[in-house]
This record gives structure tokens, C-alpha cells and sequence, in this order.
């Protein structure tokens, strides 16, 4: 929910994207003829049941020759809805609470 700063490049506008904190991976979120966001998201969730299916998803789509940011195919809406159970969950499990940059 952050915003992208914007610098000028050779009179074009270029967004320029928050660096990825340590310990956190970016990625882009959203189907491919629809709205795509990104997310920062705590490397730790790769390890979570939910967000394997997300990968396997993406596995499936794309296999494993996506270069740069991993993206997951599906929309936004449900990708929030996956990341509000994981959050409730470690919160549950007396873990620290993660924060999800979007932007």
C-alpha cells in the first residue's frame, strides 16, 4: 500500500521501487491479463502450506525458467485473503507478526 517514487531518466519518468529489506523477497502478484502488484513478503512464508500452493501455482503456470521477480498467478484479492491467514495464524502461534509492502 506504499507508493513507488517516481525519478526522471533522460527526461522520462521512472518509477523507482523501496529496496527489499533483508530476510524478505519480492513478489509480483496478479493474472497475467489482469491487475499485478507487488508484494515484499518475509522469506519465511515460503515455508507455509498456503503459500506452497501459491508457488506450485506458479510452478505450473510459468516452470521454473521465470527470470526476476517470481510472479503467482492468481488475483490480488485472494492473494491478500492468503497472506491475512498467514499473518492470523503465526499470530496465533505467538510468532512475530510479518508486514506486507504492496506497492
Amino acid at each position: 500500500m506504499g507508493t513507488a517514487t517516481t525519478a526522471f531518466n533522460h527526461g522520462r519518468r521512472k518509477p523507482q521501487q523501496k529496496p527489499v529489506p533483508k530476510g524478505c523477497l519480492a513478489v509480483k502478484v496478479g493474472e497475467a491479463d489482469g491487475e499485478q502488484q507487488r508484494f515484499v513478503v518475509p522469506v519465511i512464508w515460503f515455508n507455509h502450506p498456503l503459500f506452497v500452493q501459491l508457488l506450485k501455482e506458479a510452478e505450473d503456470e510459468y516452470g521454473f525458467e521465470q527470470r526476476g521477480t517470481i510472479t503467482i498467478p492468481c488475483n490480488v484479492h485472494h492473494f491478500r485473503t492468503i497472506i491475512s491467514h498467514i499473518i492470523h495464524q503465526n499470530h496465533n502461534q505467538n510468532s512475530r507478526c510479518f508486514r506486507v509492502w504492496a506497492g
